[in-house]
């Protein structure tokens, strides 16, 4: 039994509101209800009422098998996860890399890859970081170093500017102003498109830039958490994304026009640490990172 499923299932049986659940679970409401749905077709009955949102007698007991199962199996990763932190006798600790989306462009993976050939001894594990986690990734010490966008602003984090690139937004082809892909819009053609939404815990740093500082007024019923969620509404005419220029070659999805926004300041990538790491290898990597920015920063703000 999938547990994406009943963990929806319960959401909705805990909220009684399908929107309040996929709000809660940072999904849309049409995914949510497509998770009860397939739940109830493999099991073969009804287990929730719609109207008003209630579960029937089967999705009554369904319910506390549910919260057995999920607390069943975030225990078994809790117990997995302490075995997994305990580094094994004379294991070199790992270089944990956190990349937020594309990172920064080319240069992300020429970094990694520097530091695997100059370190081949040392460990290297590569996170993908959600919009969330612009700041905590590095301060709740589940990452060494990250590729973020932009500058917190955190006195517990330190950061070097990577690239700098032009701002883009990214729109249905059926979209109008996805004929200006070549000439670009500007942001006042821009502030009454749905932008995606983000959950309220999202740093405002990261806020700002997403939404140009505000400007970029309305919003999607659609919460994004990464830039493939953000493009999955894209396609589906739902909402509309931003991002740098770079992002376009990163994510080329069929349906998705990505359309230079001229008068909006560009924006940087970074690579964020914490000041007081004494770790050698993050010194390392740092160093490898802003030697190759020098060098690839042209090909990439081009």
């Amino acid at each position: 039994m999938d547990l994406r499923l009943l963990s929806s299932f319960l959401a909705v049986v805990e909220e009684r509101h399908f929107k309040r659940a996929a709000a809660r679970l940072f999904l849309s409401p049409p995914a949510v209800t497509q998770h009860v749905r397939q739940l109830e077709s493999e099991l073969g009955t009804q287990l929730l009422h719609r109207n008003p949102v209630s579960p029937t007698r089967a999705g009554t007991r369904l319910a506390g098998h549910a919260r057995t199962l999920l607390a069943a199996a975030n225990a078994a990763l809790d117990d997995i996860a302490e075995v997994v932190r305990e580094p094994l006798p004379d294991t070199p600790r790992p270089l944990r890399i956190g990349i937020m989306g594309h990172g920064s462009a080319e240069l992300t993976p020429a970094a990694i890859n520097a530091f695997r050939r100059a370190r081949p001894d040392i460990p290297v594990e590569l996170r993908q970081l959600n919009f969330t986690e612009h700041v905590t990734a590095l301060t709740e010490d589940r990452v060494d170093v990250a590729f973020i966008r932009p500058a917190p602003d955190d006195e517990r984090i330190a950061v070097d500017r990577l690239t700098t690139e032009q701002r883009i937004v990214a729109v249905p082809e059926t979209s109008a102003l996805a004929d200006a892909r070549e000439e670009g819009v500007r942001v006042a053609d821009i502030a009454d498109l749905p932008f995606f939404r983000v959950p309220g815990h999202t740093p405002a740093a990261f806020t700002d830039y997403l939404y140009f500082h505000h400007e970029a007024q309305r919003r999607s019923p659609d919460c994004a958490l990464t830039p493939q969620e953000v493009l999955t509404g894209v396609v589906a005419g739902r909402a509309a994304g931003s991002g740098l220029k770079s992002f376009a070659r990163y994510y080329a999805w069929p349906g998705a026009a990505f359309v230079p926004v001229l008068d909006a300041p560009w924006a940087s990538s970074y690579l964020a640490v914490r000041p007081d790491d004494t770790n050698p290898e993050v010194r390392i990597f740092r160093a490898l990172t802003l030697a190759l920015a020098q060098e690839l920063r042209p090909r990439i703000e081009r």
